[in-house]
């Protein structure tokens, strides 16, 4: 934790410190290893005819700041659905790989319609459109995207993710406002995502049409995507669970929009898509998370990590430089 004090309250705070620290009852934690990992930090002031500020006014200018990567997880938290909790392990595996600290959290798609929405999201360090549609709040999925997207946050979508990913920016960078889902069954006659063309093999049970391990996943050289995976990684096997893909008649609008196609499926189906232009966005059909184990964490999820600590620290050093 860091806690930002300005040098003209330092003589001030250094008088009362040792007895504010007794009122609380820390007095006796002083030298305590959860102690040791508070940092004051003497920021400089310019001089100024102002006032000394008042002991509210100075209480206000100390800012705590966790040293954890922060992850807020779009989408609607179900246990007994496989990927969710692969999803939060998945982040675990990478932070232990990068030595990190990470927490994350889900947030429910209902509370991003609600005021101050932009003001929770801004306390994360990226963001991950979950799998899981339909959500309980089909906007709610959107507005958290829209911001990422809006906002150049750290961001990764997978499976229903890519797919309301797309969705978002046809409505709202190419103003197809009736943009939709076939899941949704809204009657739009414009349907950007629509059911597997062309099922899998071997298929147990009621599995969607496009799940397990499937080969042959081919990555755009120079892509991003494809540096993730390495030099020599142009053709990976992923892991699918979803019964909804692009609709090919819609290609043409990830250009459009300025998300390139940069992994295609066996046929050529669009498997993935990333922003040049952004710190960190991309979106695949394929769930990472599926496949990540602590030993070897998915370099997808790897590279969204790091974007997210990168981002966390430049946020951490625009804010004290302010």
């Amino acid at each position: 934790m860091i806690l930002v004090i300005p040098s003209k309250a330092r003589n001030l705070l250094s008088a009362s410190i040792s007895s504010t620290l007794a009122t609380i009852g820390y007095a006796s934690n002083w030298c305590s290893p959860e102690a040791s990992r508070t940092r004051y930090l003497y920021v400089p002031h310019h001089a100024s005819n102002r006032e000394p500020p008042t002991a509210q006014a100075r209480s206000s200018t100390m800012t705590n700041v966790s040293n954890a990567v922060r992850i807020g997880i779009l989408g609607d938290f179900n246990p007994k659905f496989r990927s969710h909790p692969a999803t939060t392990e998945a982040l675990q595996h990478a932070a232990h790989k990068l030595d990190l600290k990470l927490e994350s959290e889900w947030i429910p798609t209902p509370s991003l319609t609600a005021p101050g929405a932009e003001k929770i999201l801004e306390s994360f360090d990226g963001l991950w459109a979950s799998p899981g549609s339909p959500y309980k709040n089909f906007d709610g999925m959107l507005k958290g995207i829209e911001f990422a997207r809006r906002r150049d946050w750290p961001f990764l979508g997978t499976c229903g993710g890519f797919q309301y990913a797309l969705i978002e920016f046809a409505r709202n960078v190419l103003s197809i406002p009736d943009a939709d889902t076939a899941e949704n069954n809204s009657g739009s006659k414009n349907i950007v995502i629509y059911p597997v063309a062309c099922a899998v093999t071997g298929i147990k049970g009621d599995a969607p049409k496009l799940s397990g391990k499937v080969p042959e996943i081919r990555l755009r050289p120079g892509s991003y995507l494809q540096s993730f995976y390495g030099k020599e990684e142009e053709v990976v096997t992923e892991e699918f669970f979803c019964n909804f893909e692009v609709n090919p008649e819609y290609e043409w609008a990830t250009m459009e929009a300025g998300f390139p196609v940069v992994a295609r499926g066996a046929e050529g189906e669009i498997r993935a898509i990333e922003s040049p232009t952004h710190r960190f966005f991309i979106a695949t059909l394929f769930q990472p998370q599926l496949s990540s184990t602590e030993k070897n964490p998915h370099p997808v999820v790897l590279a969204f990590v790091q974007a997210a600590a990168d981002w966390g620290r430049k946020k951490l050093d625009d804010s004290v430089l302010e």
